[in-house]
């Protein structure tokens, strides 16, 4: 029986929603039809996370590399996204959305959707889902450097005040704490690109299970082994206790 510490529930849970092409594909079915369910299991999850209390939840939803795959795939892709959009399961559970990621290279339809999604749950005050589309955490690096280096350029800023603050000021999550949970589906151990930089002390879960086999039970075990951990940020145990 999964037993949960609410007083330690991490503020920021990110997953990598992984393996919907698998479950389809061990199902006999199209790989669309796994994209589908998966966009299900994100709304039970956002339930999930919102009810016990989860202040930010991101989702790797479209990677840059995924740009690579089929086209076919990828506007069905774009269209799903879409469809996901429900204002109801926003408005019915408080939560705001936001985005990060190279929305340039979004179609005009799923940038403008976002955007009225954004304006219309901006004032939600509960948990916020933030959906990382075209995204990727060398995008977002190097995005960050390219800001310095013109502040640098205008003379504004000096080379040698350039902090950690400062890059964590210019990446596209700097309205956000970073995740104290990373969970991964579908069974492989791996960031892939994905919130580098937040994620540096991360608790890191993989499971095997499939991103639209993914309950709210499993969310909860997460968690779970997450509050057996302890997290020392490189101090040793005796300072954390004392602390």
């Amino acid at each position: 029986m999964i037993t949960l510490d609410y007083n330690r529930i991490p503020r920021h849970i990110a997953i990598i929603m992984d393996g919907n092409g698998r479950w389809a594909k061990a199902r006999g079915l199209e790989r669309s039809m796994g994209h589908q369910e998966g966009a299900q299991t994100v709304r039970d999850i956002t339930e999930a996370a919102a009810k016990v209390g989860v202040k930010y939840l991101t989702l790797y939803t479209f990677s840059t590399e995924n740009w690579n795959r089929p086209s076919h795939e990828v506007a069905a892709l774009m269209a799903l996204i879409i469809e996901s959009l429900e204002e109801e399961l926003f408005m019915k559970n408080n939560v705001r959305l936001r985005i990060i990621g190279d929305r340039s290279r979004l179609p005009e339809f799923v940038q403008k959707a976002l955007e009225r999604c954004e304006h219309n749950t901006a004032a939600n005050s509960g948990m916020t889902m933030v959906l990382a589309l075209s995204y990727s955490a060398r995008w977002e690096i190097t995005e960050a450097v390219r800001q310095l280096a013109e502040q640098v350029q205008r003379g504004v800023l000096r080379p040698e005040d350039i902090s950690e603050e400062n890059v964590q000021n210019q990446l596209t999550t700097s309205f956000m704490p970073d995740p104290e949970l990373l969970i991964r589906t579908g069974g492989e151990l791996r960031l892939s690109n994905y919130l580098l930089w937040q994620c540096a002390y991360s608790e890191l879960y993989f499971t095997e299970t499939y991103w639209p086999d993914f309950t709210a039970e499993h969310l909860y075990a997460a968690i779970e082994d997450y509050q057996s951990r302890e997290r020392r940020f490189g101090k040793t145990s005796e300072q954390v206790t004392t602390h």
